[in-house]
C-alpha cells in the first residue's frame, strides 16, 4: 500500500502526466536498447553498425525511416539509462514467440557482423541475452552461422 501512495506522490511531482506505453513501441524500444547495446559493446560505434541497426528496425518492425530513427534514440536513451539486460530481455521474452526470439538473436548477430568483425565482448554479450530470453545454445550458434555466412565475414 505504501508503494501505491509513493508512485502515486511521484505522478504528482512530474511535470509530464504519465502516459501508458504502447506494448508495440516498448517491444521495438527493447529491440532497439539491445541492438545498440551490442553495437556499443566493444565501445566502437562505426557508421555500418549504426546503420545496419536502423536499418534492421525499419526492416523488422515495418518502420519508416523517421520512425526507425526515432526508436533507435529512445533504445539508446534506454540502454544508457539501463542497469542491466533482463528489463528489455524479459519484454521481448514475454511477447515474441520462439521463432521470433530466434529471429531477433540473428539480428543481434548480423548487427554484430556489420563492421565486418565480432569483438569478444559483443560475442559474451549475445550469448547472455540468448540465455535470458531462452534460446537455445544450438540456435544461438546456428544465427551466428548464418549471419556470418551472410555478411561473407568467415569466422
Amino acid at each position: 500500500m505504501f508503494e501505491a501512495f509513493r508512485d502515486f506522490i511521484r505522478t504528482l511531482a512530474d511535470d509530464e502526466p504519465r502516459r501508458r506505453s504502447d506494448p508495440a513501441d516498448e517491444v521495438q524500444v527493447a529491440a532497439a536498447a539491445l541492438l545498440f547495446h551490442i553495437v556499443d559493446a566493444d565501445g566502437i560505434v562505426t557508421t555500418s553498425e549504426r546503420l545496419r541497426l536502423r536499418e534492421v528496425l525499419g526492416t523488422e518492425f515495418g518502420l519508416a525511416p523517421a520512425e526507425a530513427d526515432r526508436i533507435a534514440e529512445a533504445g539508446r536513451e534506454a540502454d544508457q539509462e539501463s542497469v542491466d539486460l533482463y528489463h528489455f530481455t524479459s519484454i521481448l521474452k514475454s511477447r515474441l514467440g520462439e521463432e521470433q526470439r530466434i529471429r531477433f538473436i540473428e539480428l543481434l548477430w548480423e548487427v554484430t557482423y556489420a563492421d565486418g568483425e565480432v569483438h569478444e565482448l559483443e560475442d559474451n554479450l549475445i550469448w547472455r541475452i540468448s540465455e535470458l530470453m531462452g534460446v537455445s545454445t544450438r540456435d544461438r550458434m546456428l544465427m551466428k552461422r548464418q549471419a556470418a555466412d551472410n555478411s561473407g565475414v568467415a569466422d
